[in-house]
């Protein structure tokens, strides 16, 4: 798998049936390694680790209907009080972050109404503060650490 621009972590991987398998901290079970996987489980590692946040506020591939559309966060952290705080988007590596990624997480954020969007491939990370009173975005260099 690709050296993407994270902290490394010890994973748990697994081959099985010419497929391999990582496992996933948050949801308990292993999941097809695919180059998304890789940067969502790296991710979340970040997040879990550097920001401190705690595994119990954090949701992978939380579904939302959008539109009468069933999508998928890949990585959604709560607050204390159990609203949405954080969306990620995550792509693989070998996916260029573009202003389709945006408009997507932006989608989603119609409807969580989350304090942040990140958007990452692994080697490219975007981090956004929404100011809901302007509706604009800011771009910061990181999120705060977990209070």
């Amino acid at each position: 798998m690709t050296v993407l621009n994270l902290p490394p972590c010890n994973f748990k991987i697994k081959s099985s049936e010419n497929k391999r398998f990582i496992f996933d901290n948050i949801r308990k079970k292993y999941i097809v390694l695919t180059p998304e996987e890789w940067v969502r489980q790296h991710f979340v590692s970040y997040l879990r680790i550097e920001k401190k946040i705690p595994a119990s506020i954090i949701a992978i591939e939380k579904e939302l209907k959008l539109n009468g559309l069933k999508k998928r966060t890949d990585i959604l952290v709560f607050n204390k009080n159990g609203t949405p705080e954080i969306i990620v988007e995550c792509k693989a590596p070998s996916v260029p972050i573009t202003q389709e990624t945006f408009d997507q997480i932006a989608r989603y954020n119609l409807k969580l109404d989350a304090k942040y969007l990140i958007v990452t491939n692994g080697l490219s990370h975007y981090y956004c503060q929404v100011d809901k009173k302007n509706k604009t975005y800011h771009f910061l260099k990181d999120i705060p650490t977990y209070k």
